[in-house]
């Protein structure tokens, strides 16, 4: 096994040359954004600031600290007063809406991420959750100095298997979730042994702020809707995992278990969904659309593409669907699959109707459906299905005024 993950580890670790790139551009930004700033700091924040970032991911936290004392009222107005001071110099600034409004910036190649907050020593004073973020920074870098690489193995992991990220169209592991386990348990491998065995509602208090079963009653009950409960380190009424849901943690201890049954590189893999790919793989109907997403806000997006999905999954559940899954490649092209077991759903529906004895009832249902017949005391009707071929029935999907609002075009479809 530790060849194998070394083997990801060469992969994934960032190189010299790639540290070098991302410390020196850093710099160059936050020496820009700190001239203009007066009453604020700007800071390097996130992974970055960890080491705890993956090899090809250019995208930096950076934290705007405005002093606590003298902006703690006027939290909601942070975006606002950063936007027009430092933030003018960044004409092409993209402004996006969270729990407070922060900035895209994209620089030398790199996406900067600037976000408002109150520079705070303990998260009892956070007005904002991400106030808190330059304490989670600090909590890893003194409690993780010796698993950074082992950190790396497991947000890759989540990654290539699909449950890596808080988003609400994910709901998986956060990176700073995977962090704490990763510090709790000590290595990669520890966490996937620890994973396989972890139940419903488990509770990782890595601080030990709680007793045994204390976090029950401690936290709001809205707090603790996770099946696996971590207790933020540095914020005991927080759940850090709250955001994680049954599928995606279950979904984790199977490839845990997998793979600690049979280590293999392909766990490391992101399987690309491709037409010919799942062609080849199956003799059964194959649905395969790929989508130009609207732009905006990634979470925004991504829940309307998920939405998009579950849509066209329940329209095809009269061909009896055997396997589906979406991806969203690099924010720009999302793909739909669905295999399924038939190509044509009966071409007559039968619709029932009201019992004889409710006569009025009956007329009326005769009136609003031409072939009709009796069948036990009760009026049936036999309704033709327009759509009952599968192509037909996309087509139709397709124009639905609901699916056409979740995305901004259709690249393409087929059939197979």
């Amino acid at each position: 096994m530790r060849l194998i993950l070394d083997k990801v580890l060469k992969k994934i670790k960032p190189s010299a040359t790639e540290n070098k790139q991302l410390q020196k551009n850093t710099l160059q930004f936050l020496k820009l954004l700190n001239s203009k700033l007066k009453e604020a700091k700007a800071i390097l924040g996130g992974s970055g600031e960890k080491d705890t970032w993956l090899s090809g991911s250019y995208d930096i936290d950076i934290f705007v600290q405005f002093d606590y004392k003298k902006y703690k009222d006027k939290s909601d107005q942070l975006a606002e007063i950063l936007e027009n001071t430092a933030l003018k110099q960044f004409p092409k600034r993209q402004r996006l809406h969270g729990s407070r409004d922060y900035f895209q910036i994209n620089y030398n190649g790199f996406l900067f991420e600037v976000v408002p907050i109150l520079k705070i020593n303990k998260a009892e004073e956070a007005i904002n959750i991400t106030d808190i973020s330059p304490l989670h920074a600090d909590w890893v870098n003194k409690n993780g100095k010796k698993v950074k690489d082992e950190i790396r193995l497991a947000k890759y992991f989540a990654k290539t298997n699909q449950c890596y990220g808080a988003e609400s169209y994910i709901n998986g592991f956060s990176g700073y979730v995977l962090e704490i386990l990763v510090i709790h348990y000590q290595s990669f491998e520890k966490l996937l042994r620890a994973a396989v065995n972890w139940e419903n509602k488990d509770v990782i208090d890595n601080s030990k702020h709680y007793n045994k079963n204390e976090v029950f009653k401690a936290l709001n009950n809205s707090k603790l809707n996770s099946p696996l409960i971590v207790v933020d380190p540095v914020d005991k009424n927080r759940n850090a995992a709250a955001a994680l849901n049954l599928e995606k943690f279950l979904w984790f201890k199977k490839k845990a278990q997998e793979f600690l049954q049979k280590p293999d590189l392909t766990y490391f893999e992101k399987e690309k969904i491709t037409f010919k790919d799942l062609e080849k793989r199956t003799r059964q109907n194959l649905v395969y659309l790929e989508l130009i997403p609207l732009p905006g806000k990634e979470d925004v997006v991504g829940t309307k593409l998920l939405k998009a999905f579950q849509f066209i999954k329940q329209e095809l559940e009269p061909y009896k669907i055997v396997e589906s899954g979406w991806d969203w490649e690099n924010q720009k092209k999302a793909t739909f699959y669905f295999i399924l077991e038939k190509k044509e759903t009966e071409p007559i529906r039968i619709k029932p109707g009201p019992p004889l004895s409710m006569e009025k009832y009956v007329k009326e249902f005769k009136k609003k459906n031409k072939d009709t017949y009796i069948e036990k005391e009760r009026i049936m009707a036999k309704i033709l299905v327009k759509d009952y071929k599968l192509a037909n029935r996309i087509k139709g999907i397709l124009k639905q005024p609901y699916f056409k609002q979740k995305v901004k075009s259709i690249k393409s479809w087929k059939l197979a």
